[in-house]
């Protein structure tokens, strides 16, 4: 899937300009209009870039980026301020901002910051063609180039692993019983090979992409029925 940004603004028109422009170029693109509902949408969705802006009603920016960043949150922000403050653009990036914007901007100009912020955070899988990367949190899936990448550590996978990681990732959420993965390794694997196989490969995969294979993230087993991708 293509990368998916939030845009937290509360100005209708600025909102509803920039979605637009960022649809059109091919990103999957929210709108929340207040701090709370970002922040709400942040945590729950994981996306891949939020632009944030820093005059909010109720929580404003600067709070929605800070309890954003204490969660663990390493997606990169841009921050639109009212005004050319110097004060505000201090503030947001000693907060964890990495780049901001001065309202009013040109749609070129933010494009381009976009495009840099992404190609910084997730290196050179972000220029690949939209609709061939799936990305959860910090783990990147370059189904075109079959590269996986966690962070900026590239991650070398087996043709087999690739495979089961591809099809589980692709629909987060549905599960895929032992017999149906094993169906998809046919072409790798020797026919006799029993269901045991499947466990073996994901125990191998738990091993390369989980921070904790015994309390994995990604990979979730659905006892007695078989494994599926964690959903965003």
């Amino acid at each position: 899937m293509s990368a998916t940004i939030l845009i937290v603004e509360d100005e209708y028109a600025v909102a509803r300009g920039v979605q637009y422009a960022l649809q059109q170029e091919g990103y999957a693109v929210t709108v929340a209009r207040s701090g709370e509902e970002g922040l709400e949408f942040a945590t729950q969705q994981a996306p891949d870039l939020v632009i944030l802006d820093v005059r909010l009603p109720g929580m404003d920016g600067f709070e929605v980026l800070r309890r954003l960043r204490s969660t663990g949150s390493k997606a990169p922000v841009l921050f639109l301020t009212a005004r050319d403050d110097e004060v505000d653009k201090v503030i947001g990036l000693e907060l964890g901002a990495d780049d901001y914007l001065t309202k009013p901007f040109g749609l070129r100009e933010l494009m381009s910051r976009i495009k840099a912020l992404l190609r910084r955070a997730y290196g050179d899988l972000s220029d690949a063609v939209g609709g061939r990367i799936i990305r959860h949190r910090d783990l990147v899936i370059d189904l075109e180039r079959r590269r996986v990448q966690r962070g900026d550590r590239r991650i070398a996978l087996t043709a087999t692993e690739f495979d089961i990681l591809r099809h589980l990732a692709s629909r987060p959420g549905r599960v895929y019983t032992r017999p149906e993965l094993l169906e998809l390794i046919r072409d790798y694997e020797a026919l006799d090979q029993d269901e045991k196989t499947i466990n073996v490969h994901v125990s191998h995969l738990r091993e390369k992409l989980e921070d904790d294979p015994a309390d994995p993230a990604f990979i979730l087993t659905i006892r007695g029925v078989g494994y599926a991708f964690a959903e965003r």
